[in-house]
């Protein structure tokens, strides 16, 4: 099968885009002359395409942050009426877009996290989150998983449990990172969901004794770990570890960046569990990424910390007009279109039993896991010894059966996202059943060579 073509095909213009970017675009997360970035023409709904006329069924959703789609005209409107109207204006100011993007926040975010503080996106909200939590509390230290993302900037890197981290980590930051909840391959021999939450309780409250419950500040979590592998945490993980944070004076964070606004099927993943946090970071899909937009949602207790003492915090484009525009147009029509009903019965009865199904006929799916439009696929050589179909952090010639099963994708017409010996599957939650469908079939596809490198493949 082909890529899907569309009409206006202009390689030629396509090349200058590519030598453009080449010339003078600085790539993140990556050795420069080692990529081929793929120049895009335009995008709707669930697809983009090239200048070849190649359209590919975006299961990425980019950066799992297009969560409305791309190009939704609502959107597009708003960002345009607002731009005609008002484009930037200090944060100092009281704005009326700003203040109705915080109220439809604060509306759908758990408990008492009325007050919203704006950032540019998910590592500035994790890095003023920690800051909160330390000025709230008085002290530094702030816990984290390993299998975890929480953004690049300084204190967001070393919060991360992932080899992203291991370049700028100055191991001097007051991190700790300790081990959550993974059944499928559990750190602490559990056989049951029941028994790998007891024991990772058990786990977390002994490294917060070992360090000192006087000494730490917070416990940042992923309601869902996105990048890290999509783990759904165990029935009373959570709520375990928010007696933890009362029983001790800390503050419980957790970052719904990535699963925030839809993505599980709800609103924000929290409602799953009925937790509350203390502070709650966001992005991504608050807006689908239309403009950079990010932010923390505080508890009534962390807020009167700052009624009278000033936050030693801010940003030149916290609440930016374009973003919160982008914020109460997507949030708006998320909710009168039915988005995130949608992506939950998309989970329930076409991604999770389509995936299931694939994982019964292909030997390199380990495990299939996931809520709503946010599912992964653990590939395996073995589903016996569940030995990854590459090592750990794998690069180069390591890395090859996940190389030839991406290219396999975006050859087939399908943009997958790919991390270690995962692919993830994070549509829009606004794909179409039809869509959805797509994709699988052509996931389906491109799992058989996954197959090859498996035992016996």
């Amino acid at each position: 099968m082909t890529p899907h073509s569309v009409s206006a095909a202009d390689p030629q213009a396509g090349a200058a885009v590519k030598a453009a970017d080449r010339a003078h675009v600085f790539h993140s997360w990556s050795a420069q002359k080692l990529i081929d970035p793929l120049a895009v023409a335009g995008a709707e709904g669930s697809y983009f395409w090239d200048y070849d006329g190649n359209r590919f069924l975006d299961f990425s959703s980019q950066l799992v942050n297009t969560n409305i789609g791309h190009q939704h005209p609502k959107v597009v409107a708003a960002i345009q009426e607002q731009a005609g109207r008002l484009c930037t204006l200090a944060p100092g100011f009281a704005v009326d877009v700003r203040s109705e993007a915080a109220r439809l926040i604060a509306e759908r975010t758990p408990g008492d996290l009325d007050k919203i503080f704006f950032t540019n996106g998910g590592a500035e909200a994790v890095e003023n989150a920690v800051r909160m939590a330390r000025l709230h509390t008085g002290r530094q230290k702030v816990l984290s998983t390993y299998r975890s993302y929480h953004g690049a900037t300084a204190a967001a890197i070393n919060l991360t449990g992932d080899p992203r981290r291991w370049p700028s980590d100055t191991a001097s930051a007051g991190v700790v990172h300790f081990w959550g909840p993974f059944l499928y391959r559990s750190p602490f021999h559990a056989t049951t969901e029941q028994e790998e939450c007891e024991r990772a309780l058990a786990h977390l409250a002994d490294t917060i004794a070992f360090e000192g419950p006087a000494s730490i500040a917070a416990i940042i979590l992923e309601t869902v770990p996105g990048t890290a592998g999509i783990m759904v945490p165990p029935a009373g993980y959570l709520a375990g570890v928010r007696e933890l944070c009362d029983r001790h004076g800390i503050v419980f964070i957790l970052d719904e960046v990535m699963a925030g606004f839809g993505r599980t099927g709800t609103w924000f993943a929290a409602e799953h569990w009925d937790v509350t946090p203390d502070l709650l970071t966001f992005a991504k899909g608050v807006n689908s990424g239309y403009v950079p937009l990010g932010g923390v949602a505080i508890s009534a207790a962390i807020a009167e910390t700052f009624a009278t003492r000033p936050y030693p915090g801010g940003l030149t484009y916290s609440g930016h007009p374009l973003a919160c525009a982008a914020a109460v147009a997507t949030i708006t029509a998320m909710a009168e279109e039915g988005v995130v009903e949608h992506a939950a019965r998309l989970g329930a009865d076409i991604l999770g039993p389509g995936l299931a199904e694939l994982a019964e006929r292909h030997p390199s799916v380990g495990e299939v896991r996931g809520l709503g439009a946010f599912w992964a696929l653990e590939l395996v050589r073995d589903r016996a010894t569940r030995e990854p179909l590459v090592p750990y952090n794998a690069a180069g010639a390591d890395n090859a059966p996940m190389a030839e099963f991406a290219a396999a994708c975006k050859k087939s017409g399908l943009w997958p996202f790919v991390n270690m010996n995962r692919t993830h599957v994070v549509p829009a939650c606004t794909i179409t059943d039809e869509e959805a469908k797509e994709g699988l079939a052509l996931l389906d596809e491109a799992l058989t060579v996954a197959d090859r490198h498996t035992t016996g493949g």
